[in-house]
């Protein structure tokens, strides 16, 4: 009973700490939003062949998603968690009768709370806005969109846990996403790029979670994307293995 109120009031503290950051709060909840609005205005959704007669924003939707994923768990977590052991919060959370377990599920709790409102207003815009169709199934892109952010939040806390300081968690953070980015097919769709660069991108994990959301978005069977779930399940059971063994309170 005491664990839960102390993770119930370390949650309202998070949700405190996290909107005293208004560029975490910007690039988490708006980018993709507004990267769909300037597609909207550029592209329209004119059906393309090249997309299987789906439009650019049919697509582009389902992909921005993993923009998100990838925002917080390779900027927003190794970012956050290596300021606050630079300045002495995580030392100050471990002195405290709290279990080391209640502050990491806290974070863990508030940082998928922060990519699943993301992807709200995403789809949300997308589905009022611009009257984007859902082909899926609900429960299929659930399983998608969780198994996809907790491999990334598992990624994002082995690089908060092997990086000493929060220069090199930015730096680190913004060389891993920005490729991912481009060459995932999250903001340009992988149809678009040479051949070679496709068959390069397969070693992205971003690249698992655009083709595995895409495919639940679309109602295609989970099952013609099983590498892509073995790909996210070992990634999410290698990093988590990683980060609980590697993990520094200061």
């Amino acid at each position: 009973m005491i664990q839960a109120f102390a993770l119930q009031k370390l949650l309202k503290i998070q949700i405190r700490l996290y909107l005293r950051e208004p560029i975490t709060v910007f690039f988490t909840m708006f980018l993709a939003p507004l990267m769909l609005i300037m597609m909207g205005f550029v592209t329209g959704n004119e059906p393309q062949e090249m997309f299987g007669g789906r439009g650019q924003l049919d697509v582009y939707l389902p992909t921005y998603t993993a923009l998100v994923i990838g925002i917080v768990g390779l900027i927003s977590v190794p970012i956050e968690t290596t300021s606050r052991r630079e300045i002495g919060a995580l030392r100050r959370f471990r002195a405290t009768p709290l279990k080391p377990l209640t502050y990491i599920l806290s974070d863990v709790l508030i940082n998928f709370v922060l990519i699943l409102m993301g992807i709200t207003l995403l789809l949300v815009l997308g589905l009022t806005v611009y009257r984007i169709r859902f082909e899926g199934r609900f429960l299929s892109l659930a399983f998608a969109l969780c198994l996809s952010s907790a491999a990334f939040l598992a990624i994002g806390y082995v690089l908060a846990s092997v990086l000493p300081n929060n220069r090199v968690a930015t730096l680190v953070g913004n060389l891993l996403l920005y490729p991912m980015m481009f060459f995932s097919g999250a903001t340009v769709p992988r149809e678009m790029l040479p051949e070679a660069i496709q068959k390069l991108s397969y070693a992205l994990p971003l690249t698992h979670v655009v083709s595995l959301v895409k495919g639940a978005w679309f109602g295609e069977p989970l099952g013609q994307y099983w590498v892509e779930i073995v790909v996210l399940g070992a990634i999410l059971v290698v990093c988590t293995l990683i980060s609980t063994r590697a993990f520094r309170w200061e």
